[in-house]
């Protein structure tokens, strides 16, 4: 079957049946189909659209692309959970999670990725930890569940092979957006990490791939409904994501503020409500609580007592990690050469900032990928960012931006003050989480 009938039929608006969809998928694998070929079709169906059997069949094909997980005998001592995120900035909320759920009895083998467009990569910011080993084997990874409970890596070249080059072609052709891309993409590596339970973030805002509340919901249930399908119990929370998620953007300065924020040092409010909630739905979905105020009581109590620290550090070090990063992150994760505070223009409170923008930014200063192949500078990003909603007084510092050079620096500065506006009257803010999308309010 000839790739290019494939991209014309989509590209004419035809619904592509199993046969077309799986020879899509094998020529991602073994190389038949070139990046341009998968680009091609990418775009044709951001533009046509995939209904939602071409939504399942891609995703199912996906996930059988290579590997799939099968923990039923690694007695690993409770449920097999997972969460992802849709993308935003400054989301390091895995980070978070992962050993918070670890701590509360379930066992999160989290298959994550690199960053996407404007978005961070939970995968870049863990290997900005010297020795992290984002892509350990199956025994590995299985070692590491036993110590931890938990284990963020990469999906290796034997697990959904076809999402693995799919997606990187998708971040460097403006194909992000699709909502049937990004349903197959996220579901195929949960299905074939063999989950028992899955908890989505879907984002919405500037910062986010879904601008408006109507599209976020539209991805919540397509991701919702074809999980259900494949018999994974998902639920969805939509998040707001129209400023920065805690305090920094980057790839080393999250996994600091994470360190704090386990710690207990500095926990930004809206930071906080996103991860109890996600994590509280999570022990909900593998019945590990009875109810919400159950739930999010054992999440505040994973916290408070150093448990969830506990299994962050034993994640780092059962994956190559230093045994004391999260005594002393300052001695292991890199700083940038050069930093540059933002100073508001004049008094007022923080009324708005152009997220995604700021993505963008710390994406130019090196911190992640405008072609496939390019490195990625952990040190560099932005840090000490001021929420919505508070109140400066001229010249009081809004955030620090952290590069490889002065001049760098002072650039990415006055570009990052006019990303933020500054008003007169308190702004009118909204709540960090918006809605809760399940099986039953998906159909």
């Amino acid at each position: 079957m000839l790739a290019q009938e494939i991209i014309r039929l989509k590209r004419d608006g035809h619904a592509l049946g199993a046969p077309q969809i799986d020879a899509f998928v094998r020529g991602l694998v073994d190389g038949s189909w070139s990046d341009a070929q998968a680009a091609a079709l990418a775009m044709a169906i951001l533009l046509r659209g995939f209904d939602p059997a071409e939504t399942a069949t891609l995703t199912g094909a996906m996930a059988r692309s290579g590997d799939v997980l099968d923990w039923a005998g690694a007695q690993l001592g409770g449920p097999v959970l997972d969460k992802h995120s849709t993308g935003g900035v400054g989301d390091k909320v895995s980070l978070l999670l992962a050993p918070i759920v670890a701590a509360c009895g379930g066992v999160v083998p989290m298959i994550s990725g690199r960053g996407l467009g404007h978005t961070g990569g939970t995968l870049d910011k863990l290997e900005a930890i010297p020795g992290y080993r984002s892509t350990p084997s199956t025994a590995e990874l299985r070692a590491a569940l036993r110590a931890a409970g938990c284990a963020i890596v990469g999906a290796t070249a034997a697990l959904a092979p076809a999402d693995r080059r799919l997606y990187a072609i998708r971040d460097v052709t403006a194909t992000v957006e699709s909502i049937p891309l990004i349903t197959a993409s996220v579901l195929s590596k949960k299905l074939a990490a063999g989950l028992q339970g899955l908890v989505m973030d879907v984002k919405v805002g500037n910062g986010a791939f879904a601008a408006d509340l109507p599209t976020a919901r539209a991805l919540a249930q397509s991701l919702v409904r074809v999980a259900g399908a494949s018999g994974l119990r998902t639920h969805a929370l939509i998040t707001d994501m129209n400023e920065v998620l805690g305090t920094s953007g980057g790839n080393a300065l999250e996994v600091h503020e994470a360190i704090d924020f386990l710690h207990g040092r500095r926990r930004e409010p809206r930071l906080l409500a996103v991860t109890r909630a996600l994590s509280a739905e999570l022990l909900l979905i593998g019945r590990l609580a009875a109810d919400e105020d159950a739930a999010l009581a054992l999440v505040d109590a994973a916290l408070a007592d150093g448990r969830a620290l506990d299994r962050f550090a034993r994640m780092v070090a059962a994956l190559g990690g230093p045994a004391d990063l999260v005594e002393r992150p300052a001695a292991y994760l890199p700083t940038a050469p050069a930093q540059q505070e933002v100073l508001a223009p004049r008094a007022g409170w923080l009324g708005a900032m152009a997220t995604r923008d700021i993505g963008v930014l710390v994406v130019e200063l090196g911190g992640g990928r405008r072609l496939v192949g390019d490195r990625v500078d952990h040190r560099v990003g932005v840090s000490g960012v001021l929420p919505l909603g508070s109140r400066v007084e001229a010249g009081e510092p809004l955030a620090i931006v952290h590069a490889v050079d002065t001049a760098s620096a002072r650039a990415a500065a006055a570009r990052l003050s006019a990303l933020i506006d500054i008003v007169e009257t308190a702004p009118a803010l909204q709540p960090a989480v918006l809605e809760r999308i399940t099986s039953e309010t998906a159909a």
